[in-house]
């Protein structure tokens, strides 16, 4: 795949995707968004791929935020296209069947932090910081940023930090769950690429219904939760990589799982 603003390698089922605006911060302007709009949509249908890392170009920043010269003279209608066209990017990284880590080096503020909240996991470098900083501009979150950051650090920490502004540190993150770890910077892209081929390692069908049963059923009721979760557990046991997984624990030896 060949774009503008990402950059794209993919090497022994781990896809590792950047975004390459380093000299704007890699701002998220409407080209970048439709590009990553293309890459994951190429890569849900791809099933050589089995995990995704998603980082910034250079070390000041992961994605400062969307891009605010593009946005300053929208009008309600276009900035309400822009939102929605921001929400289907990132409902298609989080709806992925592949997981996805965030390799956050430097800022991630507005859609940048909003596009890390959209990936399964979120590893951070020291230099790391967060925030929705929106309010200082005179509008709200536009990406996704007040339904899952009230998701992951709770409603109270989550008004706080969109209703002032607050800019957060990577240790700060990882105290509210924010973040998953907190690393040294010359240490982030070699530890996602670690937990990449760990979780690549694994039954991949497992791997695709574990994550679907996680972000399904956070949104039902526990008794239905617990009925989708037998459902998809049941399934499991259709896969090959089941019956792998299960001789091989029996007999004593490495599995060799086939995703399917």
């Amino acid at each position: 795949m060949e774009f503008n603003n990402l950059l794209f390698e993919a090497s022994e089922g781990i896809a590792t995707l950047t975004v390459n605006r380093p000299k704007a911060l890699n701002a998220l302007n409407e080209a970048t968004l439709k590009e990553l709009q293309c890459c994951f949509a190429g890569i849900q249908n791809d099933p050589g791929i089995k995990v995704v890392i998603l980082t910034g170009a250079g070390e000041k920043a992961f994605v400062a935020g969307a891009d605010i010269a593009a946005m300053q003279s929208f009008d309600a209608l276009a900035a309400r296209e822009f939102a929605r066209l921001g929400h289907a990017v990132f409902n298609l990284i989080e709806r992925l069947p592949q997981p996805v880590i965030a390799a956050v080096n430097g800022f991630a503020l507005g859609g940048g932090c909003e596009l890390a909240m959209a990936c399964d996991i979120r590893l951070a470098a020291e230099n790391a910081r967060f925030g929705q900083p929106e309010v200082n501009l005179g509008v709200i979150p536009g990406f996704g940023g007040t339904l899952r950051l009230a998701r992951l650090v709770g409603k109270g920490r989550a008004k706080e930090l969109i209703l002032t502004g607050e800019m957060i540190d990577a240790r700060e993150a990882h105290r509210i769950g924010l973040v998953n770890q907190v690393l040294p910077p010359g240490e982030l892209l070699e530890s996602a690429v670690k937990m990449a081929k760990k979780i690549a390692s694994k039954g991949q069908v497992a791997v695709r219904l574990g994550k679907e049963a996680i972000d399904n059923g956070l949104e039902m009721d526990q008794d239905r939760a617990a009925r989708y979760e037998a459902e998809l557990f049941g399934l499991c046991f259709a896969s090959a990589d089941q019956k792998e997984g299960m001789a091989a624990f029996l007999e004593k030896r490495a599995a060799h799982f086939r995703g399917r």
